[in-house]
């Protein structure tokens, strides 16, 4: 793994459970991990109940956009956290994968959202502190 471990988190619609795990993993990292996001079908548009949970965090995502996951992104990452995107992902030797079953959050209200917001965040603190050396 590089000096600054790369991280990839890849989701159908790259609108929301990515999104969002990407934003915790940028704020929480304060820099230390490269972060990037992707989906196999991308999305028009960021779901704006992710943004308004993650807003509640303190974690802004508005300015985050939907992509297509790239082969490039998997093949420059140490750790690729796929969220439903099924056998899309393409997988290399060497690479650690992670499959985290969270529900989508497409389509939920507010109060759906939360719960899956808080598993995300503890899911990505657990995954940075095993990234991160500690001071």
């Amino acid at each position: 793994m590089s000096e600054k471990p790369t991280v990839l988190f890849v989701c159908v619609h790259n609108a929301g459970r990515s999104q969002m795990a990407a934003g915790y993993a940028r704020e929480l990292s304060g820099g230390a991990v490269r972060v990037l996001s992707g989906g196999s079908e991308p999305g028009d548009a960021i779901n704006p109940v992710a943004v308004q949970a993650m807003a509640e965090d303190g974690v802004d995502i508005t300015g985050t956009v939907p992509q297509l996951l790239r082969t490039e992104q998997v093949r420059e990452s140490d750790i690729v956290i796929t969220m439903g995107c099924g056998d899309a992902c393409p997988v290399f030797p060497g690479k650690r994968y992670e499959d985290w079953e969270l529900t989508d959050p497409a389509g939920k209200t507010l109060d759906e959202v939360r719960p899956i917001r808080d598993e995300i965040k503890r899911r990505v603190t657990t995954l940075l502190s095993e990234l991160l050396p500690t001071a």
